[in-house]
């Protein structure tokens, strides 16, 4: 089966984002396209099929595929949640003839199927970024300020990590909601260190505060849950440790620029899988 950009893309667009929840059913068949594809998985743990093999994908990995490449999606659990752009060829080839760097990487390399991963700080990031592509036209501009800032951090060369290993070990437990339930002070006590320090230190490597840093995480997971579940506005809010709703509110509108019932409506859909 091969889909094409033009069933997909209405006059104009160059780009479009889809969210999808992934049955559990094995694809029947691998499918390809004439058009640039760039998934990551956005909650759970997704199956990519493709002519040599599977492979097993998580959370914040990344995968790039050029037209004729061949696979197919299949979740993993409950909740298997990937976001999905559908590019136009002539989007990508204008980037590369701009910008040759590019060349030999991501959607422009000769090896096949790209994966990349993106830390819970970077998906964030990402995640940011997608909503604004999907309040976009969708037009030439829309793409290139989608892509051109995530092509060029991917691209660009590896730095030494400076950051401590017992403030990276603690960033890396606070995903754990029964860390970021307990809110800033969940962070700081995995840390072992005093709340100041971790403070000093966060600002220093992150830009921001421990109460910033998991609520952040908080609402990532609040975002997931309302495209992925059924459960009350207030049951998600509880999970994610704040049973204040007003605040709640307060914080996923600031994360998000939706309510969380506005959030749910435009984003929670069902699947149609290619088979």
């Amino acid at each position: 089966m091969t889909l094409h950009h033009k069933d997909i893309l209405q006059t104009g667009q160059q780009i479009r984002l889809t969210r999808a929840t992934l049955t559990s059913a094995r694809p029947k068949i691998l499918h390809d396209h004439d058009f640039f594809e760039l998934f990551w998985v956005q909650n759970g743990q997704v199956r990519h099929h493709l002519p040599k093999g599977a492979q097993t994908l998580t959370e914040g990995d990344m995968v790039f595929l050029q037209p004729g490449h061949h696979h197919g999606l299949q979740g993993r659990g409950d909740h298997a949640l990937v976001v999905s752009l559908c590019i136009h060829p002539q989007t990508i080839k204008s980037l590369a003839k701009r910008h040759t760097s590019l060349n030999g990487h991501l959607f422009w390399s000769k090896a096949g199927p790209v994966r990349m991963h993106r830390d819970i700080r970077q998906l964030a990031a990402l995640n940011h970024a997608a909503v604004m592509l999907e309040r976009s036209a969708n037009d030439t501009l829309a793409a290139e300020a989608f892509l051109l800032p995530l092509c060029a951090d991917l691209t660009a060369e590896a730095h030494p990590d400076t950051i401590p290993q017992w403030l990276a070990d603690a960033c890396n437990a606070a995903r754990d909601p029964a860390v970021f339930r307990e809110g800033a002070a969940g962070l700081v006590k995995r840390s072992g260190k005093a709340h100041p320090h971790v403070s000093r230190m966060m600002r220093k490597h992150f830009g921001e505060t421990p109460s910033d840093y998991i609520n952040r995480i908080r609402m990532e997971h609040a975002s997931r849950a309302l495209t992925t579940d059924s459960d009350p506005v207030s049951q998600i809010a509880a999970d994610c440790g704040i049973p204040n709703m007003s605040h709640f509110h307060k914080l996923f509108r600031a994360a998000h620029g939706l309510t969380p019932l506005q959030y749910r409506q435009k984003y929670q859909r069902q699947i149609v899988q290619p088979q």
